[in-house]
């Protein structure tokens, strides 16, 4: 099964049905030493010929598709399939997936870096945030006009609208920027889920190093969903407990929403809320009070007794860290940036106007925490895309800002990975206050780099 090119675009296309014994066989080593020759921006696998597939059949050809994108630097992913279809691939992989996948052909050719053609008008929806602000920005930068739906109800009024759209695009996923771990809202809470009985497998199952991270970069406050948690044991309890503590050490606060105690014991809420952990019955009781959400997510953030140095090896990356922020500000407000040498030193924000502070951490191969300081006037026409216009409402551009982040730090995961260094990336925390944003920053050491964009100064600042 060798690839069809059209358009710097590679297809293959698989017949029948797919699984763990015949997936391996449709993909030789002459047909991958033939696909590597070629000269094409992106590796696709076309579902349309084929008739049913399980979990391991998409990942024999995912392994053999990574493979390729390692060598060749290419885009890989599936296309051309259904929604039951794109669901189920989801399902298998939770939302961690590093490949792509688009509904068509069509829509896959929008992302094409060899078809930058006339602007188009592109109408968007996906249910994750940050894949809505992914796909806006890469489209933008093709050289359309990206509309993005905030909502389905939105995007089901607008497709009504079709002939005003080139293109309509929802079941699509862009892999390899970032993780769905948890989700960001605002007041810069992250939500984890729970689900069924809570034994000793939380343990392992739980992300605890995504977790120690987001607390590294400044989040605050951790609320468990467990309207869906049957009840828990003594193993379970213990694990919350502990990590009670541990956020206590960072003024952080632990909350569960919609736990209830039909099936476990009352003393367990009892231990529980002695070792710091706060129950609601609802999710509006937390989410929906601004003044007790800001109290609990804007805890003193003061740094681990722990100080963590800036090492050699992360500095020796510092250069993918400053092509992943140029490249994605440069493109968003069309700015032309310069930069100064990077100084190792404690954090200085005496050159920035009105300074808005945001933090993302990365762990793997390499760990630490990238700082992006804006002034105002650039954060705002950052985020004019992703918001539709313009705004000078604070809360809007911090909540835009952390989408935009977000993208940052997928193309500086991506930029990582054909280094074939491995990182995973924490949701970005965005700061209202500048002095808690301080706080948390206070004595680090790290690489700061001045950027200038035109008039608007901005700080890249690598510490661990």
């Amino acid at each position: 099964m060798r690839a069809v090119v059209k358009n710097g675009i590679g297809v293959f296309h698989p017949q029948g049905f797919l699984d763990g014994n015949n997936a391996p066989v449709m993909m030789n080593m002459e047909d991958i030493n033939i696909t590597a020759k070629l000269k094409v921006n992106m590796l696709l696998i076309s579902l349309k010929k084929v008739i049913f597939f399980n979990h391991n059949g998409i990942d024999a050809l995912a392994k053999v598709l990574l493979k390729l994108r390692a060598e060749m630097k290419v885009i890989v992913g599936f296309c051309d399939y259904d929604p039951n279809k794109y669901k189920t691939i989801m399902g298998f992989y939770k939302h961690n997936i590093n490949f792509s996948l688009f509904q068509d052909i069509k829509v896959a050719e929008l992302f094409s870096s060899s078809l930058k053609d006339e602007k188009k008008d592109i109408l968007i929806y996906n249910e994750d945030p940050s894949q809505r602000s992914t796909m806006a920005i890469e489209l933008f930068d093709h050289g359309h006009n990206p509309i993005v739906a905030q909502s389905k109800d939105e995007f089901n009024e607008k497709r009504k609208k079709y002939s005003n759209y080139y293109a309509i695009i929802e079941h699509t996923y862009l892999g390899l920027y970032g993780q769905q771990i948890a989700t960001r809202v605002t007041g810069n809470a992250i939500i984890y889920t729970l689900s069924n009985f809570l034994d000793t497998e939380i343990s392992t199952s739980f992300n605890i190093e995504y977790h120690t991270n987001s607390l590294i970069v400044g989040f605050r406050l951790f609320i468990f969903d467990a309207y869906k948690v049957i009840s828990l044991n003594i193993h379970a309890m213990n694990f919350f407990a502990k990590l009670s503590t541990t956020a206590a050490e960072y003024n952080a606060t632990i909350a569960f929403v919609g736990m209830t105690f039909e099936k476990t014991p009352t003393s367990f809420k009892n231990e529980l809320e002695d070792s710091g952990i706060i129950f609601f019955d609802q999710m509006d009781d937390i989410l929906k009070d601004t003044e007790l959400l800001k109290e609990l997510g804007a805890s003193s953030v003061a740094a681990s007794k722990n100080k963590r140095q800036l090492n050699k090896v992360l500095v020796n990356e510092l250069p993918q860290f400053i092509d992943a922020t140029i490249s994605t500000i440069a493109m968003m407000t069309g700015a032309q940036a310069t930069k100064d040498a990077a100084q190792i030193q404690e954090l200085n924000l005496s050159n920035i106007d009105e300074p808005i502070a945001s933090t993302i951490g990365f762990y793997g191969d390499i760990d630490g925490m990238i700082v992006l300081i804006f002034p105002k006037s650039l954060a705002k026409k950052s985020c004019e895309l992703l918001l539709g216009e313009e705004s000078d409402s604070l809360e809007e551009i911090l909540d835009s800002l952390g989408e935009f982040v977000n993208i940052i730090g997928g193309r500086l995961k991506a930029l990582l990975e054909d280094k074939s260094i491995s990182v995973d990336i924490t949701l970005p925390r965005t700061f209202d206050s500048i002095k808690t944003f301080e706080e948390l920053m206070n004595e680090k050491k790290g690489a700061q780099v001045d950027l200038n964009f035109d008039q608007d100064k901005f700080i890249l600042f690598l510490t661990k």
